[in-house]
């Protein structure tokens, strides 16, 4: 155990964070996502929300400053307008590490898959709700 880290964080996803740098992206999925067949590194978290763990990495990691959009979530399919509620919940777990600077920016399902791809690492959940899946792009701490 380690004082004032949230034990959510595993010894491989903090193993994970500290190794990104600068502008790496981090992918949070639900249990629904292709997680083994598309992440460069895989930390799997079964059992726990996305929600839970977005927040647990936002308590240690800062997003990225320097970009218009640092934070992702996937567009519902056939309708891209559409609202789920996990929606506000990354919203205001964002807000609670960020403030309000940082908004939720939606990309398409495959634009989605392509940006996971491409990621440092894919956090693999086991969050149940639809579109439960959200990317992070690191930024710099600052003293």
């Amino acid at each position: 155990m380690l004082k004032n880290i949230d034990p959510l964080l595993s010894p491989d996803l903090l193993m994970v964070l500290r190794s990104m740098g600068h502008g790496d992206d981090i992918a949070i999925v639900d249990a629904n996502f292709p997680a083994a067949a598309m992440a460069r590194r895989l930390v799997r978290l079964d059992g726990l929300a996305a929600t839970d763990v977005t927040n647990a990495i936002l308590s240690v990691m800062p997003l990225d400053d320097f970009v218009p959009e640092a934070a992702w979530r996937m567009e519902v399919v056939g309708d891209p307008q559409a609202e789920q509620p996990i929606f506000d919940e990354f919203r205001a777990i964002l807000a609670r590490h960020e403030g309000s600077n940082f908004r939720l920016a939606s990309l398409e399902r495959f634009a989605f898959y392509e940006q996971a791809k491409a990621a440092y690492a894919i956090v693999s959940t086991g969050e149940r709700r639809l579109y439960g899946n959200i990317i992070l792009k690191k930024g710099v701490v600052r003293d």
